[in-house]
């Protein structure tokens, strides 16, 4: 690392009169990875969306090798040697993964000296280059509506590459992606660094961000509020300045002793996705599902929610077979479904806080059909307070909160509807340490209660932490199960390498 590469000094914003930044400064040497985190809400996102033009500062000052710059757009980050991976994707879903990966500056080919068209087959060519070279098996003339999370996510992470950049900016990379994709965003970040691009890595998870950061920087309700070489630190001294306090126990595991079963599912199937899948759910039990990326995690959840019909298997609610065909049906029969993607699936990110708490709920609420505000007033306070929704009001939009008290609210939702069974898939991706916590003592009260969880992750720490038993998946079908003392980590990944043919 031979000199300061970016640096952004006194850098102050504001939305609507609200300081977000305050004299927050950062310098990115040549050819480290330098960590940005906080919790969510801290500032990170909106520090770099300044640097890349998305939002203007109200006062500081932006300097790439010395000169001083003020990028107006994206573009013009990026022809300044600045690209971003951004934690929400936003692809183009009915084009190829080579179209995106050269959207908005597609190669072409001159077919008469007045008329050049677009060069589809240089462009696949040239992005399966680019995709081997970073061990990325997606085919670059599918579309990108046929792709997993994680495979887009990996698609962001090539597009970012390709322009060959001085400074790349990753915000949450790993959010969507498992182990093994993982490990191939860490030999790219570390040719990156071998040839003086510096990194920018945005990150809740400890274990990665002292794995590859060179240096830390802390930021805490808008304002620096530490940091240093990553060698120096450790995780609790991270904590004590992220969320201004000490967390003893990441993953507090409550102890219930799980009671009668509540649901009970045999032969479940869709298409080649979900193969026979069977298991059973006890009341006060947290039941984890491991896998890599294309398991049929998400796709079996989702079909015994009604969200995809399933071809085949035996669904018993409390004892009593069951038909689910829509999540009207799994509704009914007290199953709720927390989605991996909570902006996509899981919020109007047009409406309020109060009119997303409601939204499940309104039949029960409002029997007659009429919504009455003052109802919805208090449901919604009482749900912000219990579950420490961090919002100006019950009024503010839901997409301008943070991506932890969004998952909140996707939360207050559904345990509005008080469901007996709780499905989470992935609930805590790209949410911070503070905001984790929250949610995991949350899942402990509920099992308290007697309510029964299925907890879908691709942290293994964290189903290790939270389970009291794991199902590994692999090809769409559970492929091992282990009890809460037989849990490691090396087992599961075990499991989940099991491929099966047919």
């Amino acid at each position: 690392m031979d000199g300061v590469l970016l640096e952004m000094r006194g850098i102050c914003k504001s939305f609507g009169g609200v300081p977000v930044l305050t004299d927050v400064g950062l310098e990115i040497r040549r050819g480290e990875v330098h960590a940005l985190v906080g919790e969510n809400g801290a500032g990170k996102s909106t520090l770099v969306k300044i640097l890349m033009g998305i939002h203007p500062a109200d006062a500081g000052q932006i300097l790439v090798e010395g000169r001083p710059v003020a990028f107006r757009n994206p573009r013009e980050a990026i022809h300044g040697g600045i690209a971003m991976i951004h934690q929400e994707l936003s692809p183009v879903l009915d084009m190829e993964v080579a179209e995106n990966v050269f959207l908005g500056r597609e190669l072409r080919a001159r077919r008469w000296a007045w008329l050049s068209v677009v060069d589809r087959r240089r462009m696949r060519r040239e992005c399966q280059a680019l995709l081997d070279s970073l061990s990325i098996p997606i085919d670059p003339a599918a579309t990108m509506r046929s792709l997993s999370v994680a495979e887009m996510q990996l698609v962001e992470i090539a597009k970012a590459i390709s322009h060959s950049p001085k400074v790349v900016v990753m915000d949450e990379p790993t959010s969507a992606i498992t182990e093994r994709e993982v490990e191939i965003l860490f030999a790219q970040i570390a040719a990156l660094r071998a040839r003086g691009v510096s990194v920018v890595y945005i990150s809740h998870k400890m274990a990665e961000i002292f794995r590859i950061s060179d240096r830390i920087t802390v930021l805490r309700d808008g304002a620096l509020a530490g940091g240093g070489e990553a060698r120096s630190l450790d995780q609790d001294a991270l904590i004590r300045m992220m969320v201004g306090r000490e967390i003893k126990e990441l993953f507090p595991k409550e102890p219930v002793e799980p009671g009668e079963e509540v649901l009970s599912v045999k032969g479940l199937s869709w298409g080649r996705r979900v193969r026979e899948v069977g298991f059973s759910l006890r009341r006060g039990e947290i039941l984890g599902i491991a896998g890599l990326v294309g398991a049929g995690r998400s796709e079996t959840v989702e079909a015994l929610f009604g969200v995809r019909r399933a071809s085949a298997g035996q669904v018993r609610v409390g004892g009593f077979p069951r038909r689910i065909r829509s999540p009207r049906d799994a509704i009914a029969r007290g199953i709720a479904l927390i989605t991996e993607d909570r902006k996509l699936q899981g919020l109007n990110l047009k409406g309020t806080v109060e009119q997303n708490i409601s939204l499940v709920a309104l039949g029960k609420l409002f029997r007659d059909g009429v919504i009455r505000r003052r109802t919805e007033r208090a449901v919604a306070d009482e749900y912000m307070r219990r579950l420490r929704i961090k919002a100006f009001s019950r009024s503010a939009l839901v997409a301008s909160l943070s991506g932890g008290n969004q998952q909140k609210v996707v939360l207050a939702k559904w345990l509005l509807a008080e469901p007996e069974i709780i499905i989470l898939d992935e609930p805590t991706r790209g949410i911070d340490v503070g905001a984790k916590r929250d949610i995991y003592l949350l899942m402990g009260e509920l099992v308290r209660q007697g309510k029964a969880i299925v907890l879908v992750s691709s942290e293994i720490p964290e189903l290790m932490g939270l389970s009291d038993r794991i199902l590994v998946m692999a090809g769409g079908r559970i492929t091992g199960e282990l009890q809460r003392p037989e849990f490691s980590q090396e087992r599961i990944m075990r499991f989940a390498s099991q491929v099966h043919g047919g």
